[in-house]
């Protein structure tokens, strides 16, 4: 913070100067300067010790919220059916559903279509799939994790009249984005604390909500946000903890387990490969014969997703980045004779 009243004077009109050339809701514009105009008098009499550090948090996060900035959407099936494919081994029945879910939001015209909810055991890419709904739409990405969320202010923000205070979640995600339709994934949502499972329910009703989403008042920002535009996904392990009035508001989708011969195609095809690339392995430096991949992908027992399997492959792939960088060799071959020296010990 500036010091000096005169350092501070043209850090106050660097305030005015950033809110006037910003698009925002008119009233919200008042408001800031109005702020600016009350902190401009305080510096004239020398009390503004905490007051120019709360006007310039909250300039700071109004001027930076996508009030109007919005990304194009590509609904295009085809190019959707590509990426799924290119992502996801398998889960047909699920794609098709994706599939036919961005088709109702091309034929009605960018409006909201029912809210997705992935319901489905750890690891058996609930939240990879949003991902790639995200990509195929050509929409920006934001995560918001709920497991062991126990407070509604975490979605909702916190009043100014505190000290140290920050918005919710959700918008701090539209920050983060820089768009006001980006795909917005709440993972986890059966995961939230027992003390503020039913205060949390009640927001999550409110974003989820088209009726209610409109208006969304964060509570350090104190000025309706519309999240009409924002495309919900939601993911959970099952559906137990959620409370009916969310639950009408989504549209289940169960994720399935996958068999041991699933596993090996997806370790082969697309695990394998992708963390290679992420080791700084070439292609031709690690070969794994057919004959090893179910002590791969079973090497403690069952595991109904994909966690463990990638796990076992990474480890796989740092020991052979360890072995280069030693000088012990430039190609490998695991089969079921040295197999034992790969796999990662527990």
């Amino acid at each position: 913070m500036p010091e000096k009243p005169a350092e501070l004077l043209k850090e106050v009109v660097n305030l005015e100067k950033k809110v006037n050339t910003t698009v925002l809701p008119p009233e919200l514009k008042e408001k800031a300067l109005e702020m600016v105009s009350r902190l401009s008098r305080m510096v004239k009499f020398g009390e503004y010790s905490t007051e120019y550090e709360k006007t310039a948090h909250f300039i700071d996060w109004i001027t930076s919220l996508p009030w109007d900035k919005r990304s194009e959407d590509v609904l295009d099936l085809d190019n959707a059916k590509k990426i799924l494919d290119k992502n996801h081994y398998g889960l047909g029945d699920i794609k098709e559903r994706i599939l036919e879910y961005l088709a109702v939001l091309r034929l009605k015209g960018g409006m909201r279509a029912p809210i997705l909810c992935f319901v489905g055991l750890v690891g058996t890419g609930k939240t990879t799939i949003a991902y790639s709904i995200a990509e195929a739409m050509g929409r920006k990405f934001a995560r918001i994790p709920f497991g062991g969320m126990g407070d509604p202010l975490d979605l909702r923000g916190q009043s100014r009249l505190r000290p140290d205070t920050e918005p919710g979640l959700v918008i701090k995600a539209l920050r983060r984005t820089g768009t006001k339709n980006p795909v917005i994934l709440f993972d986890e949502i059966d995961r939230v604390t027992t003390e503020g499972l039913s205060s949390i329910m009640g927001v999550l009703v409110e974003l989820l909500d088209p009726e209610q989403n409109t208006a969304f008042r964060d509570h350090f920002i104190d000025y309706p946000f519309d999240l009409s535009e924002v495309l919900f996904i939601a993911t959970c392990n099952n559906t137990t903890n959620i409370s009916v009035a969310v639950m009408d508001r989504l549209e289940p989708m169960q994720m399935p387990s996958y068999t041991d011969e699933e596993k090996i195609t997806i370790g082969r095809d697309y695990v394998l490969p992708r963390t290679m690339e992420e080791a700084g392995l070439e292609k031709e430096a690690l070969t794994i014969s057919s004959e090893v991949w179910p002590q791969i992908v079973r090497p403690l027992g069952y595991d109904a997703g994909i966690r463990t399997l990638e796990r076992t492959i990474n480890g796989i792939c740092r020991k052979v980045a360890k072995m280069i960088v030693q000088g012990k060799g430039k190609k490998f071959v695991i089969t079921s004779e040295n197999i034992k020296e790969f796999l990662p010990t527990w």
